[in-house]
């Protein structure tokens, strides 16, 4: 394949220039005698301007006919098209907010063993699981406590996302709950992204007790903003004070946003929220193919070196081996002198 097809229209240029412009002329003298008048009165003949027209011959003509071509088609810039690459471009980003506040230490889960576990190290696990399941999407993690941060932005690289999770713990972001300023925290992380699908899945397991920005409010934002908010409560909702849950204002920021609130007291519970949301938020992708070119313009370029190096070796070696012509239909030097020396007096 050729790159610049277009410029195989100057394939034919040398033939133009050939019939257009007028051939080269170049004067020179044939024969420097400084007696050449004396020598031509007393041999009777007159010499006449004359002109040699320099042939090159086929072989030199095939040459510079295969060069040219060479060099029109590296111009042309030929190509090969390596097989296809196919990349897949995620249409989605996905951004995980978890609750690191001090009540997340309780324990009151019970693992895959039967073991008791905190409700951290139970939520670790399920969301490792369903990171593991995210190939497609872009995902974000958000941890907060008394405030929140940023701790993965959005990636492709979700063995990152899950070593991060992974080495999360309790009351890394203080022991209070800032749900709203976490909500304002996504949000602003969502600006920065160009990709319309935007989903925010929020886990908890207390009400707002630290933002300076009311749930409500920064869930009617998400609401404007296309970003959809799932809500996850965990632990007991009979709980008091700091620790209860606020499970109305969670629902609200759910159905606002148009996402789902699900409770979890258990780890089985739990498991089956994330699976739903996985069924729910299903891989969205999109496919894009690339056809690699490898530019291969060398190739023509060595043709035409070799078939020019070639021609010259063969000419030179021709030259060698050929017999120097006797001179026709001229006075040469040498007959020019003995008639000269004939006819001067003994």
């Amino acid at each position: 394949m050729l790159a610049y097809p277009w410029l195989l229209a100057l394939l034919p240029l040398p033939l133009l220039v050939r019939w257009l412009l007028p051939p080269h002329r170049e004067s020179r003298s044939a024969l420097v005698v400084p007696f050449l008048e004396r020598l031509a009165h007393d041999s009777g003949q007159t010499p006449l301007p004359g002109a040699v027209v320099m042939r090159g011959g086929w072989l030199r003509m095939a040459s510079l006919v295969i060069t040219w071509c060479a060099v029109v088609v590296a111009l042309a810039r030929p190509q090969i098209i390596e097989p296809p690459i196919t990349k897949e471009i995620p249409t989605r980003d996905m951004l995980l907010a978890v609750d690191l506040s001090g009540s997340m230490a309780t324990k009151d889960f019970k693992d895959a063993t039967g073991h008791i576990v905190d409700r951290l190290t139970a939520v670790k696990s399920v969301l490792d699981d369903f990171l593991s399941r995210r190939q497609g999407d872009r995902v974000g993690l958000i941890f907060f406590g008394s405030a929140p941060f940023v701790q993965a932005p959005f990636t492709e690289d979700l063995k990152v996302c899950r070593e991060l999770l992974d080495e999360a713990q309790v009351n890394l972001a203080g022991p209070q709950t800032a749900l709203g300023d976490a909500l304002g925290l996504a949000i602003n992380q969502f600006e920065r992204s160009p990709v319309k699908e935007r989903v925010l899945i929020v886990l908890t397991d207390g009400n707002d007790t630290a933002s300076r920005m009311p749930p409500a409010k920064a869930a009617q934002v998400a609401k404007d903003k296309g970003i959809v908010v799932h809500t996850i409560s965990v632990g007991d909702p009979r709980a008091a004070g700091e620790d209860a849950l606020d499970v109305d204002a969670l629902k609200n920021i759910s159905t606002t946003t148009g996402g789902l609130y699900s409770h979890a007291d258990d780890l089985k519970h739990l498991a089956a929220i994330y699976h739903q949301l996985d069924q729910l938020e299903t891989r969205k992708v999109q496919t894009v193919t690339h056809h690699p070119r490898r530019d291969v313009f060398w190739w023509s370029l060595a043709i035409g070196f070799v078939v020019s190096l070639l021609q010259q070796v063969i000419q030179l070696l021709l030259n060698r081996s050929r017999p120097v012509p006797a001179e026709q239909g001229g006075v040469s030097r040498e007959s020019l002198a003995k008639k000269h020396e004939e006819a001067m007096p003994v």
